[in-house]
Formats: structure tokens, sequence, C-alpha cells
């Protein structure tokens, strides 16, 4: 899409900053933005948004939005939503009209519970992990142009969260991805101080590039800098939780390395789907690479790309997707019937 293109291509990237093997390159836009939107926090905090499930009885791959705001509410991509009978982490990033309610599409990323802990849903501090990500992303791109469906390969993420509960050792009673992120805490607001410190925000500042021990890449930017600042520190710890353990043998990386990531994108093919709630989902899929994201009234509202170097993708690594066997999504989802009737 030529909107993505241009957005992409008029982009600068700013110095680095390098903690514990995780990169992060700003970056800085002269392109502004006229969109009014409320943040999910911001409207479940003002008690102007409720998620709950679709029913008494839930469905595992969706949700209901009520948005009682004067304005539309933004959920972006990876946002993890904890309560009701699972956490869930949303699938895509969707602006969701005002006073209108909205059923989402959304990936469980806590197996081994399917009962309710209270009614309504709220955000943490966190999204879920960047390997997590590019492979919903991937899924759900898969899923889109298949078949239209909005929904994620549920038996990878929850093969991804047991394989990393298990390199973090941070096992949970539910299998939720959230032990991960809680089992390491401390080190993780460490990189969000480092990287807060390390990076100087300006009015400008509309995302990043990161980089994982030079191995995986990743873009998150938004249409202006304040949406980008109120998510930096979840993105950061997105990334980090992937970098935690490994940070021995870490490679850095280079702008020109960053930038041939921007322009891997900026070359990829782009399809178009009606958005969920407002706007337009735009993404691309392409040998090693995934991107989607979000455009209404012609602003990139946020995109999403991630990446692995030329030399992962050759190696295949032990700890990458599929690497172990795992139950299916059928057989976690009716063992969890079996354990949680009703």
């Amino acid at each position: 899409m030529d909107l993505v293109k241009t957005t992409l291509t008029g982009l600068t990237l700013s110095d680095p900053m390098n903690h514990g093997g995780l990169t992060v390159f700003p970056l800085t836009s002269e392109r502004s933005s006229s969109l009014s939107y409320l943040l999910l926090e911001d409207g479940l905090r003002k008690d102007l948004v409720s998620i709950r499930e679709v029913s008494e009885g839930g469905s595992v791959p969706e949700l209901t939005v009520e948005n009682r705001a004067d304005k539309p509410v933004l959920i972006v991509d990876g946002e993890e939503l904890v309560g009701a009978k699972q956490n869930r982490v949303a699938n895509m990033t969707m602006l969701l009209a005002a006073r209108k309610t909205t059923v989402i599409p959304v990936s469980c990323v806590e197996a081994g519970r399917w009962s309710y802990s209270k009614r309504d849903f709220g955000v943490t501090d966190r999204m879920q992990n960047v390997r997590g990500r590019a492979e919903k992303a991937a899924s759900v791109r898969h899923a889109l142009r298949a078949h239209g469906s909005r929904h994620s390969d549920q038996g990878q993420v929850w093969d991804s969260i047991a394989e990393e509960a298990e390199r973090l050792d941070a096992s949970s009673p539910t299998e939720a991805m959230s032990a991960m992120f809680d089992r390491h805490r401390e080190k993780l607001d460490d990189y969000v101080a480092e990287v807060e410190a390390g990076v100087e925000a300006g009015d400008d500042q509309v995302g990043a590039v990161f980089v994982v021990r030079g191995r995986r890449y990743g873009l998150d930017l938004f249409d202006r800098s304040d949406t980008f600042a109120a998510f930096l520190p979840k993105l950061v710890r997105s990334y980090a939780i992937d970098a935690v353990g490994r940070e021995r043998g870490r490679s850095r990386v280079s702008a020109a390395d960053a930038q041939a990531f921007l322009d891997r994108i900026v070359a990829g093919a782009f399809d178009e789907h009606p958005g969920v709630g407002l706007g337009r989902d735009v993404g691309v899929v392409g040998e090693g690479l995934v991107a989607g994201g979000l455009v209404a009234d012609d602003t990139v509202v946020h995109l999403a790309a991630f990446a692995e170097s030329a030399r992962e993708r050759s190696r295949h690594p032990a700890d990458g997707p599929g690497s172990q066997p795992h139950a299916s999504y059928r057989q976690r989802r009716d063992a969890l019937r079996q354990r949680f009737p009703g």
C-alpha cells in the first residue's frame, strides 16, 4: 500500500541504544496525525470501556468490547487482557467505533484456566512476548488471506508459551504467559529504565526498530509520539523477555542493518482487508518477514513488523517454533472443558 510505504520511507533512524542484547533505534517523522482516539488503558481506567466474554460460556478466540466513549478506542496488537475465564492478547490492532459494542479476535495466553476470576478484563504493563507476536501475526495474516478469518493458530500460541516458560524457568499452574514476565520482572524493569534513559524522546519520535541479539528484528510504529511513549515500556518488556538468559555472546547491529529491515518491509507485497471496527487492515508476508497494521483516515495508526536475520533464517534454531511436539489446540480445548465444565 502506497500510504504505508510512503510513511516508512519518510522515517528517520536515530542513534541506537544497547542494553543486555537489546538494541533500540528510535524512529522520527515529520508527519502529524489528526486522529482523535482513546487508548484502551485510559478507557478502562475512566470506566468508558468494558471488555467481557462474548457469552456466559465464553469463546476462546473472541471477546466483546463495549466502548461508551464519544471517541474511538485503540487496541494494539499484542496487548494483554487479563481476567474473565482466561487471559488473552489482541490478535491485531483495532480502532473501535465510539458508543458501539464490537466483537474482537483474540488469542488465549493462559491454557490451564477456563473459569471466571472476575467478569471484566483489564490491561497490564506488558504485551505479548515478541516471539509470540511474530508467530501470531504470521498465522493471522495467513488466515486472512486463506479464508478471511482473523483467528490465530491457537495451538502454536500455547506451544510457544510452553517453550519460552521452560527456557525462562517460569512455570505456572495455569500455564499463563504472565509467569515469565513476573519471574523476571526486576530484570525487565532494568531494561525499561535503561532504554528510557538512553533514548531521548521527542515530539517527533513515533516508533522504533528493536533488535534482539542481532537476530530478531521488530518494528512498532504509531501515528503520534504520545501513543508511542505510552507503549514504549510495554514494548521494551515484550522484546527484552526474548533476550533474558541470552545476554552473553550477543551481537550488535548497525544503522545500515536497521535500515535494510525497513527497506524489506517497503519492498513487500501488501494486502488489504476491512478493519475490525474502523479503518483498513494492511499487511505483508514474505520470506522471513511478516507485517500488519491499521490505516484509518489516510493515517497509519499502527504498524508492527517482524523478521529474523538471514543467518538465523538459515539456521532454524532449536528454540524456534515447532521445535517440540505439544498437544493440539483441540486436545487442549477439550481438556480445559473437562477440567472446567460450564
